[in-house]
């Protein structure tokens, strides 16, 4: 696809890469473009970001937002997923140009690291005793940097931990009535909110192979159905997308609209941030975001 090679050149240019073209290198957007990269073959330049993001992290393991935002933590999952997608498909000469993330260290930040329970409510619709992972520490557990945990945690055999079991009850407690989820709330005051792409992408993604009672997965794909269209921004785009991807449900017309959002994204900005989820999405159940579970990954005596 000729303009998925020109978007991969574009990304190649701007690492470390932040959020928009003239922004600040920043921990998201450049792990997101080492997946990218990495799953792409483009390992030299993947290297460089994983370098990066190997400077970035703290003695406890922990990644920060920015090269001088050292807290909160959340970036750190997708440092792991990054490298540890690198250190597992790279050529082996390519990874030694770089420096080595401690995964190991990483996750078990994550391990440590919670949200705050709360006592149940009548004005709360979601069950906020159950333990997630918060953007700040020793705050609420919320849906998005819950699911990219889970994902560090699936991608690096910790399927069965029991925090990685009770992150997939929180996820799945959090998707609303009629599908979709909001940032982390689901009913406040008697009002059911509105879902969001986002970070219904993020939950699918994190969800993949779980199953619940009440049918709120299928229905969050049927939600996917409804709202994407070639219209779609750019990021909400990717995230749907890699959201069916991740259930098998990846629409016919998926590349021709990835296209059109990425024409879309440089005619106004090639903002990294975009074009590196763009290029995630573009894998299609191939992409490294999607994490498949095999039978080592279940037996492997970590949960």
């Amino acid at each position: 696809m000729p303009w998925l090679e020109e978007l991969l050149d574009r990304l190649c240019g701007t690492l470390p890469c932040g959020y928009h073209a003239d922004g600040p290198a920043s921990s998201e957007p450049t792990a997101l473009a080492a997946l990218a990269l990495t799953a792409h073959k483009r390992s030299a330049a993947a290297g460089v970001a994983i370098d990066w993001l190997s400077g970035r992290q703290s003695a406890d393991g922990s990644v920060g937002p920015t090269a001088t935002q050292a807290t909160p933590g959340w970036p750190t999952a997708l440092a792991v997923l990054a490298a540890n997608c690198f250190a597992k498909t790279a050529p082996p000469a390519t990874v030694g140009l770089s420096r080595q993330f401690d995964a190991s260290k990483a996750v078990a930040w994550i391990l440590q690291t919670k949200g705050e329970a709360l006592p149940r409510n009548d004005a709360t619709g979601h069950d906020t005793t159950l333990i997630g992972w918060p953007w700040v520490e020793e705050t609420h557990s919320w849906v998005e940097p819950t699911a990219m945990q889970v994902l560090a945690l699936k991608a690096t055999g910790f399927h069965d931990h029991p925090r990685t079991r009770e992150a997939v009850r929180l996820l799945i407690d959090r998707l609303l009535p009629g599908g979709g989820c909001n940032y982390g709330n689901t009913v406040v005051m008697g009002q059911e909110l509105r879902p969001h792409l986002q970070p219904t992408g993020l939950a699918m993604m994190a969800l993949a192979g779980e199953t619940d009672r009440d049918g709120r997965i299928v229905k969050s794909l049927d939600f996917f159905a409804r709202e994407l269209s070639p219209r779609t921004a750019a990021a909400s785009l990717a995230y749907g997308l890699l959201g069916m991807a991740a259930h098998g449900r990846l629409p016919r017309d998926s590349q021709s609209w990835l296209e059109i959002a990425y024409r879309r994204t440089v005619a106004r900005e090639a903002a990294p941030y975009r074009l590196a989820l763009l290029a995630l999405a573009a894998l299609g159940e191939e992409s490294p975001l999607i994490v498949k579970q095999s039978t080592a990954d279940h037996a492997d005596g970590r949960g």
